[in-house]
């Protein structure tokens, strides 16, 4: 199991910008475009310490993913970055056609993913990019849960041949992994924790969250084992089955709408091969609106004591 250490918090996006210049300094293919949002998404490290791989494209997130395209065909390699509610929604006809359908070599992120980036409210939040990547052919689609899986996701993706999407917070976030041992596999969880009453099922920036409610509830003498899924699109069918047989309950945890994100992955996977009670923790149906981190996951019911309410609706509809 992974280690473990809540204490120390680190920017995903800090990390994210870092990376992408160390990898186009070891990778000429590489050219980072930027929607004039550089300085919020750290594109800025490269803009200023390697300005030959990178592009400014304005506010044209349309324009840009096509160039992404294009530039794709002829053997670069284009990381693109927005804010994730831009670069999804407003470019999904580019990176349906021109990018998807072609599985051309275009890596994607979306900063500022979730509820969580600032005050920026419904119009900068993003809460349906896992499930609109998700359902796009040849799309691999990625939520790191602290900024060593970023890394090493990055990683990945710039070796990958074919399309990534990549979903980042904005705010530091703990640390789970230890930098020295962790390995991102495609297609593959991670489990955090053992149980054996029920599993939480999480991603991206609430895996920690859902750390901690296994940890409230062993406190209540209930077993919740913790299964990390970093990789949204293969998901891990595998590992979701072993838990749903041996726990017999699953609770799934997503910064993002409970429709098409990880709880309908993780619902499809359930339905096909393994039914057993499920409780799925995201937003309900909702818009975001501007708040502090704390309001917003208090008001949509993301904290752990709300992950805590549904192990426990989720024991009682197991119990029958």
């Amino acid at each position: 199991m992974a280690e473990v250490k809540l204490a120390q918090q680190i920017s995903m996006r800090d990390v994210f910008g870092e990376k992408l210049l160390a990898l186009s300094r070891q990778d000429e293919r590489i050219v980072a475009l930027d929607g004039d949002l550089a300085n919020s998404t750290k594109l800025d490290k490269i803009a200023e310490n390697n300005p030959e791989q990178f592009l400014q494209m304005g506010i044209a997130e349309q324009n840009m993913l096509g160039v992404a395209a294009g530039l794709a065909t002829v053997g670069f390699q284009p990381w693109v970055c927005s804010f994730a509610a831009f670069v999804v929604k407003r470019a999904l006809d580019q990176i349906t056609v021109s990018i998807a359908q072609p599985k051309l070599n275009v890596k994607m992120v979306g900063a500022y993913s979730g509820l969580l980036n600032g005050c920026t409210g419904k119009s900068h939040q993003s809460l349906e990019d896992m499930a609109i990547m998700r359902s796009l052919a040849n799309m691999i689609v990625l939520a790191p849960a602290d900024a060593v899986e970023l890394d090493r996701m990055m990683a990945f993706a710039n070796e990958y041949d074919g399309p990534v999407y990549i979903r980042v917070a904005r705010d530091p976030l703990p640390v789970i992994f230890d930098s020295a041992s962790y390995r991102f596999e495609l297609g593959k969880g991670i489990q955090m924790r053992r149980g054996t009453d029920v599993t939480l099922i999480a991603t991206g920036t609430q895996t920690h969250r859902a750390i901690e409610a296994a940890v409230m509830m062993e406190k209540e003498g209930v077993s919740a084992g913790v299964l990390h899924i970093p990789s949204i699109k293969p998901i891990d069918v595998a590992a979701i089955v072993t838990a749903a047989e041996k726990t017999k309950a699953i609770v799934t945890v997503e910064e993002h709408t409970i429709y098409g994100g990880l709880g309908g992955a993780v619902a499809e996977v359930l339905g096909e091969h393994a039914p057993v009670p499920l409780e799925r923790i995201g937003v309900r149906d909702k818009n975001g609106e501007s708040g502090s981190n704390d309001a917003l996951l208090q008001k949509y019911g993301l904290t752990p004591w709300h992950i805590v309410d549904g192990v426990r609706r989720v024991l009682g509809r197991k119990k029958g």
